[in-house]
């Protein structure tokens, strides 16, 4: 099975590893200062790159399926790969670009499983990095982060669905 880079990955590649060495690595101390030790949830320059990052190109890098009137490259997985190994080297990179968990599942599943008046809702605010997602579970007899531990129980009772 061959893995060759598409011209286009390769191109994204040099670009996304140029604007990690020289907006990304250089604040990283800044983000240890802010996140770390002064316990913000958010820095003071993450909005500033992240408009950067979007006017160059390089926003919503992880979602292949994306409609034409949302902003991303439309990249497939496979050309994603490298993208997310630069932006792995922190912690902190891949909200620079729109492309954190637990933003791109959701956003995947919005796109595939909402109703359009949801994806307005939901979705948009999150391909347009305006907003964030969660994902929680929880089960009373299992205690993990495996999705599939999930369990539904419905009782009906009279007039009353629990």
């Amino acid at each position: 099975m061959a893995f060759d880079l598409s011209d286009r990955a390769l191109d994204l590649q040099a670009r996304v590893q140029s604007f990690f060495d020289t907006e990304i690595l250089p604040r990283h101390r800044d983000w240890v200062d802010q996140v770390m030790r002064q316990g913000r949830s958010q820095t003071d320059f993450m909005a500033s790159l992240q408009d950067k990052a979007r006017a160059q190109g390089l926003w919503n890098l992880a979602l292949p399926a994306l409609a034409e009137d949302e902003p991303g490259t439309r990249l497939s997985n496979a050309d994603f790969a490298p993208l997310a190994e630069i932006m792995g080297r922190l912690p902190w990179a891949s909200q620079v670009f729109n492309c954190q968990a637990p933003d791109v599942p959701n956003m995947a599943m919005l796109q595939d499983l909402a109703t359009p008046a949801q994806k307005d809702r939901w979705l948009r605010p999150l391909l347009e990095g305006q907003t964030r997602s969660a994902f929680a579970m929880t089960e009373p007899d299992v205690a993990s982060s495996d999705a599939s531990n999930i369990a539904t129980r419905l009782t009906v009772s009279g007039d009353t669905i629990r």
